[in-house]
């Protein structure tokens, strides 16, 4: 039985046969073999998805029915849970996230700020002065400047990517996601950013490379995009009535223990 590593990269998958082979041999790389290992959460895909995977010797979980994007990234960390990781770092499966990402998201994760702080959750943003240009929809730039503009609002928090992907995530963080209720099933984005600003986690972001879809269907495309604008600015404000008025979740001291 190989020895875990310290990182868990995990990535939802549905119908990604095109794009993850790619994705999954560019994380062979012995920098990031040797630090990480990988799991592929396939949301009852109707490709071939799972083959590539498991051909290529990764670890999958198969889900029977398609839960979503969300409940994906769930199964992931309460995987990392159960098998100990300390650190996972979440990419998604078509190849947007570039693999470079990962040592600098994990050299994020480690290390500590002038008053010996690590943060719990680390962003790899598109939108910072020092990212590496990347082009959208002006669609999918209002989205942006309204739940940036929203965090800020709420939080006092200036969050440039607030829709990022790819983050890396700490032990504590991962955990607590893991829970029952503490974590969006569907559409996981600047709702969840909001949750964690203001539950005390520390959230820092880092310029990070990013790529245009190749290959395959985005689950943005459609009506979706203005459904999700919707649903997305509801959460938002059912997360903060839930933390700042009704009290619901329990707000992290600075000193809590990051091994939870």
């Amino acid at each position: 039985m190989k020895k875990r590593k310290k990182v868990l990269i995990i990535i939802p998958a549905y119908n990604e046969g095109k794009n993850i082979g790619s994705l999954l041999e560019k994380l062979e790389r012995p920098d990031i073999a040797d630090l990480c290992d990988v799991l592929v959460i396939n949301d009852a895909s109707k490709d071939d998805t799972g083959q590539v995977v498991r051909n290529r010797g990764h670890k999958v979980v198969r889900n029977i029915y398609n839960l979503g994007y969300g409940s994906g990234l769930q199964v992931g960390y309460r995987y990392a849970k159960r098998y100990e990781y300390s650190f996972i770092i979440q990419m998604d499966a078509d190849g947007q996230h570039d693999t470079e990402n990962v040592i600098k998201i994990y050299k994020a994760l480690t290390t500590p700020d002038e008053k010996g702080e690590i943060p719990d959750i680390v962003l790899g943003s598109r939108f910072l002065k020092d990212s590496p240009k990347y082009k959208s929809s002006v669609a999918k730039d209002m989205g942006y400047v309204v739940f940036r503009t929203l965090i800020k609002m709420l939080t006092g928090k200036t969050i440039m990517d607030p829709t990022t992907g790819l983050q890396g995530l700490s032990r504590r963080t991962f955990c607590y996601y893991a829970g029952f209720d503490h974590f969006d099933d569907q559409y996981p984005d600047a709702n969840m950013i909001l949750q964690m600003l203001l539950l005390g986690y520390k959230v820092v972001e880092i310029p990070a490379l990013m790529h245009q879809r190749t290959e395959g269907k985005s689950m943005h495309s459609g009506l979706k995009p203005i459904i999700y604008m919707v649903r997305m600015t509801y959460s938002i404000f059912a997360v903060w009535i839930r933390v700042k008025i009704l009290k619901m979740d329990k707000k992290v001291k600075p000193n809590d223990s990051l091994s939870v």
